[in-house]
């Protein structure tokens, strides 16, 4: 059985991008080529995505990647899908607004934001500023936009899961049972579970299964609508972090010790090829892992550590949107946005995610 997912890929704050292929299922269960993107790497913040790439230089970026691809297992490339709130351009309001236009934005999302007339536009925009107005007193402000963003951020996880949802309940009971899931997204692999495609079937599904019974809290090895959810987006239910975590270091950990060592965290994102020295930004990173990754400096990450990396409790996505909003919209400086200031800035704000990939303007569903 072949049926449609969206696939959300996972993002990082990043310093450098790698050159990633990613694959999917063609008709006769082949990984097919479907597309090369940038992957980004990270910083400070997230990590969600790896795989063997050609690195080369770019400045700071956030990326958010997201394809359509048939159903397939949570292999490494997409294990996390964390609340993406970033774009691949450089941020540069000062020249353009491409990279709030791109945040929260698929391709095809941004070309059918594009047919919208500037009119159009404000007017309902406009009647979204009611909405997010949540006190009704006239003015927005940051806490309400934050509020906003992230009711958007839900939106979109729990309409991803529900686009996904009738493809793995086959019978139709309102329930996802772990066998379901295992023969619509393995079919024919369930009976050659190391075919030579260079995947391991075999071990992708234990990955899974530990992961489904994780979701599955009343251990019943079935998955309501809330625990579906809890498997395909862990990262954002607190008893689904550990599996985030672990996840990672087995994807990273190359000798197989339980930890992240300086040269596998640098593996991760950089391939030393043809001998050449190492550029600048990987001598950076290598900086950033022992000043600030390794904080017991015993020369590699744990579980407490590579959590603080890939979901990191300083940095919230919306409140930064929110703020980079209201800095940017607030004429008067007086920490609050009227109607009027938000609408002469709709051409930032038409592409942050308060707007929800601007599909609420295309669609008038204003949530």
């Amino acid at each position: 059985m072949e049926s449609t997912t969206r696939v959300v890929i996972g993002f990082r704050l990043c310093s450098r991008p790698k050159k990633k292929t990613v694959w999917h299922r063609g008709v006769k269960n082949k990984p097919k080529l479907l597309y090369c993107i940038w992957n980004f790497r990270p910083r400070r913040k997230y990590r969600a995505c790896t795989m063997k790439m050609e690195v080369r230089p770019l400045l700071m970026c956030f990326a958010l990647c997201v394809v359509y691809a048939t159903s397939k297992p949570t292999e490494k490339k997409d294990r996390v899908h964390h609340d993406a709130t970033l774009s691949s351009k450089e941020h540069n309001d000062g020249t353009n607004f491409d990279y709030d236009h791109d945040a929260f934005l698929g391709e095809e999302e941004a070309k059918t934001f594009d047919d919208l007339t500037p009119e159009e536009s404000k007017n309902r925009l406009g009647k979204m500023v009611d909405k997010i107005d949540s006190d009704e007193d006239g003015f927005v402000t940051e806490a309400e936009l934050k509020a906003w963003i992230k009711k958007a951020q839900k939106k979109y996880i729990y309409d991803n899961v529900e686009r996904q949802w009738k493809d793995f309940d086959i019978n139709n009971d309102g329930m996802i049972s772990w066998d379901e899931y295992k023969n619509v997204t393995y079919g024919s692999y369930l009976d050659d579970p190391e075919p030579d495609d260079g995947y391991n079937y075999k071990q992708m599904m234990a990955r899974d299964e530990r992961r489904f019974k994780l979701a599955d809290q009343n251990g019943d090895q079935i998955a309501d609508k809330e625990e579906f959810t809890a498997f395909l987006h862990p990262e954002e239910y607190e008893h689904m972090k550990d599996i985030v975590v672990l996840e990672t270091i087995e994807d990273i950990d190359k000798n197989g010790d339980g930890f992240i060592d300086l040269e596998e965290y640098i593996g991760d994102m950089y391939n030393h090829e043809d001998e050449m020295d190492e550029p600048e930004w990987v001598a950076t990173e290598r900086e950033q892992f022992s000043e600030f990754r390794d904080k017991n400096k015993d020369g590699k990450m744990d579980k407490e550590e590579t959590m603080d990396w890939i979901l990191p409790a300083d940095y919230d996505h919306a409140e930064a949107e929110a703020k980079h909003l209201v800095y940017e919209s607030d004429i008067n400086k007086d920490g609050l946005l009227t109607k009027e200031e938000i609408i002469n800035k709709y051409d930032l704000f038409v592409g942050s995610q308060a707007t929800d990939f601007g599909e609420a303007l295309v669609r008038h569903d204003e949530f």
